[in-house]
């Protein structure tokens, strides 16, 4: 049975989501205080968790770094009603896989759990794939990293997620809509910048490291490609 950690301090929500996802077959364990989260999430490894942002003692935003910076890669959807774009931008620079605006849908929210526990399992296959070597980019399934130059990109299991899915089919243009619905398991929605914010932080951690070449190219209009391109010793990198 899916396991899904509830951190929310308001408990009529948190009683809500857990009754919504017992009914949907996810076994549902309840937390009120982020210290307790990151503790329930160290020690049970739950399937995904469910998390606000504002909380007694150690808030959401910390426990999300906290969480990626420990190597925990359990799908995180942020549930808040911190609804403007920077908070959203935000969270998915820092870690989170998925970001959604109080009031919501508890269907939405049981689907996207859903969605988040499937992308777990299909990282668990991807382990088992053969490293890909480009140029000085080595991306490693079985340890879900990329190294550039040798040197750990230290990436989130998502960014991981979507490097890998570009290297896959190197050379062919991934709309933003593929891959978000490949990576985030949903359909683009007016204003959706995930797929751009994912891979801003790529570019950051791999383009920007990269000693000869670019590797996350854009086609303006269309989407992303993975394709190394020799850097221009007259112009500096700039991310999009």
């Amino acid at each position: 049975m899916t396991k899904v950690l509830i951190v929310e301090d308001d408990e009529l929500i948190a009683d809500g989501m857990a009754q919504h996802l017992a009914a949907a077959g996810i076994e549902p364990v309840r937390v009120a205080a982020g210290e307790a989260g990151i503790a329930r999430l160290r020690y049970e490894r739950p399937d995904v968790l469910v998390l606000d942002l504002m909380l007694p003692g150690l808030d959401g935003w910390s426990l999300i770094e906290r969480a990626r910076a420990e190597g925990i890669g359990t799908p995180i959807v942020v549930v808040s009603a911190r609804g403007t774009e920077h908070d959203r931008v935000h969270a998915l620079q820092i870690g989170a896989d998925d970001y959604m605006v109080k009031p919501f849908s508890m269907k939405e929210l049981v689907a996207r759990v859903q969605a988040a526990a499937r992308r777990g399992v299909r990282g668990l296959h991807e382990e088992r794939g053969e490293e890909l070597v480009i140029e000085e980019l080595r991306i490693d399934p079985r340890g879900v990293q990329a190294f550039v130059d040798g040197e750990n990109a230290e990436l989130t299991p998502t960014e991981f997620r979507l490097l890998y899915t570009l290297a896959q089919d190197r050379g062919r243009v991934a709309s933003r809509d593929e891959l978000l619905q490949r990576i985030w398991g949903r359909r683009a929605t007016h204003r959706d910048r995930t797929v751009d914010v994912c891979v801003r932080r790529l570019r950051e951690k791999i383009d920007s490291r990269a000693s000869k070449h670019t590797f996350i190219q854009t086609r303006y209009g269309v989407g992303y490609s993975l394709e190394p391109v020799v850097k221009s010793p007259e112009t500096p990198l700039r991310h999009k």
